[in-house]
């Protein structure tokens, strides 16, 4: 067939991406499919699948998406190797290079960051599934998956770009660290209760906390992201934990008063732990925590819920 027209569930197959890739290319640079006939979703043509192996190709290398995307378009599928090279030299001048740094991560972390580069969702799942199971939560999430964040986000800081890698780790960690959650179940008590600040969005520390939870057999609740602070203390009112960990991830979401009213409620939880960089040490309330590592709030939960076990027990 000469020119091929192809849903986007059959060019991410071809290209080794996300279908909601394809979207994001598609809506945010124009590489979307130009094939239309009245009642049909549009197809990509080999013209449209060209454009998207070019962006494929230099997105993979490091170069931002919107640089990408403004080669793929004017190459009409025709990029010669020697543009493409230029491509990739002007994509690195803006300070991206051309891989994820890791610091010094090992060399899981290191494979991790190659295959979220080509989008690789499979890779990504089994590197993360099977160092969970060899090393378990904690050691995964300091060892390999936050030095791989943290270094899309230094990328993202530099060049706008990799919007898309960060977008597939995200969903692929999720997964993994639900996956520990649903494998260990805690059969006691939910004694620990789980919330994002208000406004606050980044959930993935938070879902880390709670898979490392489940390894040890605490029990825990999850509210995720963004509760209003009137929607936390009813959780609180309701369900009375020993223990609440209030995530914020930015200075923006980090209002002290959410910590204030926690101390302030009726059924006071024995430990307010304010998680995530996004605390201020210097303007927390009197008689908060603050821990800065998920091993020290694992460590910090789990005590509050086995200082009330003998009593349980009675």
């Amino acid at each position: 067939m000469a020119d091929e027209a192809l849903s986007a569930g059959a060019v991410a197959r071809r290209l080794g991406v996300a279908v909601t890739t394809l979207r994001t290319w598609h809506q945010r640079y124009g590489l979307g499919p130009s094939q239309h006939e009245p009642g049909q979703h549009r197809r990509y043509t080999s013209a449209d699948l060209a454009r998207l192996e070019v962006m494929r190709r230099l997105t993979a290398e490091g170069v931002s998406p919107a640089e990408a995307a403004r080669w793929a378009r004017g190459a009409a599928g025709t990029v010669r190797a020697e543009e493409l090279a230029g491509a990739r030299r002007a994509g690195a001048r803006d300070g991206g290079g051309t891989s994820i740094p890791v610091g010094r991560a090992g060399p899981a972390a290191r494979g991790l960051a190659r295959a979220a580069m080509r989008l690789d969702s499979a890779a990504i799942g089994e590197t993360i599934a099977r160092t969970l199971a060899d090393q378990g939560v904690v050691a995964t999430w300091d060892g390999l998956i936050r030095p791989v964040l943290a270094g899309i986000g230094e990328r993202h800081a530099a060049t706008s770009g990799l919007v898309e890698v960060e977008h597939l780790m995200s969903r692929c960690v999720s997964e993994a660290l639900a996956a520990v959650s649903r494998s260990a179940p805690p059969g006691g008590p939910q004694r620990i209760l789980l919330s994002c600040a208000d406004e606050e969005q980044h959930t993935l520390p938070l879902e880390a906390l709670a898979a490392a939870l489940a390894e040890v057999g605490v029990g825990y609740r999850m509210l995720g992201a963004r509760v209003p602070l009137p929607a936390l203390l009813e959780a609180v009112d309701r369900t009375g934990p020993a223990a609440v960990v209030l995530w914020s991830h930015t200075p923006a979401t980090a209002d002290p008063a959410q910590l204030s009213a926690l101390l302030a409620a009726r059924r006071r939880p024995l430990l307010v732990l304010a998680a995530g960089p996004g605390w201020s040490p210097s303007a927390l309330p009197a008689g908060v925590t603050h821990p800065t590592r998920l091993a020290e709030t694992v460590g910090l939960a789990v005590a509050v819920h086995d200082s009330l076990e003998p009593a349980a027990g009675r």
